[in-house]
């Protein structure tokens, strides 16, 4: 069992800085490959960055790609999202997930993959 806590969201203006982090319980979080998510008001779920057990592999959406990093740290048991340059369209809940690295495959990006999820921190972007 994992549970995950998220938290650094807020208000900020488009072009800020935010890092978000989640923490995670149990011994065995260097065995998990750890996601974020986000969801938008009105909109789906849509995958944000992933980062392999091993933190050897990182991917992004491409909506995010060069200016948001994902990172872990294994003895904080602690995964975070630095996001730059923000802007008003990345309002939304970000939510972390875990998935164990035996059942990580390269559908890092369906929700359905990851096992154990935070209950999100709000970010929200104004123009």
């Amino acid at each position: 069992q994992v549970q995950l806590v998220e938290s650094g969201g807020g208000l900020v203006q488009a072009g800020d800085s935010l890092r978000l982090s989640c923490a995670a319980s149990g011994r065995t979080f260097s065995s998990y490959a750890m996601g974020w998510f986000r969801q938008a008001p009105g909109k789906e779920r849509e995958f944000v960055a992933v980062l392999s057990w091993s933190g050897n592999s990182a991917y992004y959406a491409d909506s995010v790609k060069g200016r948001f990093t994902i990172s872990r740290d294994n003895a904080k048991n602690t995964v975070y999202l630095q996001m730059n340059s923000l802007k008003p369209e990345d309002t939304a809940v970000y939510c972390c997930a875990a998935v164990p690295h035996w059942k990580y495959t390269n559908n890092y990006a369906v929700s359905e993959l990851y096992q154990y999820w935070g209950q999100g921190t709000q970010v929200t972007v104004s123009s």
